[in-house]
This record gives structure tokens, C-alpha cells and sequence, in this order.
């Protein structure tokens, strides 16, 4: 099962490659035409949206070089030391929300330091799996259709990233502790 699986994956991502073309130019689709259509629509897409993204930039960065991060997860820590969480991996559960690029960093940085097979390491990987970039897909998406009153959303996406984060930590406990 296990060749099976790797075999499959190996060769998906090329398949869907070259069977997506083919299957169009079988349907009379002009494959060419239609790729560079759909990059017009994706390059005013990307200029729309460079404005959110710049605002959520600066509000990160402000986030960040205020302290409030480190206030916030100094508050938190002793809660997570009672309950045999690595303290370490808190700013990755503040800091996903706000940005993949940043915790993708702050992850390797764990990894760098602590190692792969550490359970810092596996609890960081876990989390980088099993959260979302929520504020950054808010402000892109939603701002790119041009949705305004995102509360809703907001509070589903935070509360989605609390319960990976957690239930990273708790999995990797679980079966590596």
C-alpha cells in the first residue's frame, strides 16, 4: 500500500498537467487563448488587492514591533507550562493567523534549533499544517470580491485556527509524548 501511495503521488501532480490541456484540446477548447484570459483576470486581481495587502503588512509589522505579541504570549505561557506545552511553539499559534510567510519562518527557525524529530519541531510542523493564514485570507479574498463586513467570518476563521492549535498540540502529545 505504502509503494501504491507513493507511486500515485509522484505521478498526480504531473498527470493533472498534462491531461487538463489535452482533455481541453480534445473539447475544442483553445487551450493557449484561454490561459492568457484567465492570467488578465489574475493580474487585476493582483492589483486590486495590493492594498489590503500593504494594510495587512503594516498592521502586522505594528503587531509585531509594538511587543504585543510578547506581552500576549507571556500572559499565556504559564498557562501552557501547567499543561506540558512547549512555550516555545506560542508565537507560532499568534503569529499563524496573521502571516504563512512568518510562521513558515518562525517554524523553520524551531526546526533549526530544536530539530526535526523533537517534539517542538513536530508540534511546529503540526501547527503549520493544521492552521490557517485567517487574517491574510480575509484580507485578500474578501477584499479582492470586495466584501466589507467580514465579523462572521472573522470569528469562525480565529476560533478554526484555536482548535487546530490545539488539537496539534494534543495529537502530537498524544502519539509522540
Amino acid at each position: 500500500m505504502y509503494e501504491w501511495i507513493t507511486v500515485f503521488s509522484a505521478w498526480a501532480i504531473p498527470f493533472i498537467i498534462v491531461f487538463i490541456p489535452l482533455y481541453a484540446a480534445f473539447r475544442k477548447v483553445p487551450v493557449y487563448e484561454t490561459f492568457l484570459e484567465g492570467a488578465k483576470d489574475g493580474f487585476g486581481t493582483a492589483v486590486n488587492i495590493i492594498p489590503h495587502l500593504v494594510g495587512m503588512m503594516v498592521a502586522i509589522s505594528m503587531f509585531r514591533a509594538s511587543g504585543a505579541m510578547d506581552m500576549l504570549a507571556s500572559l499565556i505561557s504559564p498557562l501552557l507550562h501547567q499543561l506540558g506545552v512547549p512555550s516555545e511553539v506560542l508565537p507560532l499559534g499568534l503569529l499563524r493567523p496573521l502571516t504563512g510567510a512568518g510562521s513558515l519562518a518562525f517554524t523553520a527557525e524551531l526546526i533549526k534549533t530544536y530539530g526535526p524529530d523533537s517534539m517542538i519541531g513536530r508540534i511546529a510542523s503540526t501547527i503549520q499544517g493544521s492552521t490557517d493564514t485567517t487574517l491574510y485570507v480575509l484580507t485578500v479574498y474578501f477584499g479582492a470580491i470586495g466584501i466589507r463586513r467580514s465579523r462572521y467570518a472573522l470569528k469562525v476563521g480565529l476560533f478554526s485556527d484555536l482548535v487546530g492549535f490545539a488539537a496539534a498540540i494534543i495529537i502530537c502529545l498524544y502519539v509522540f509524548g
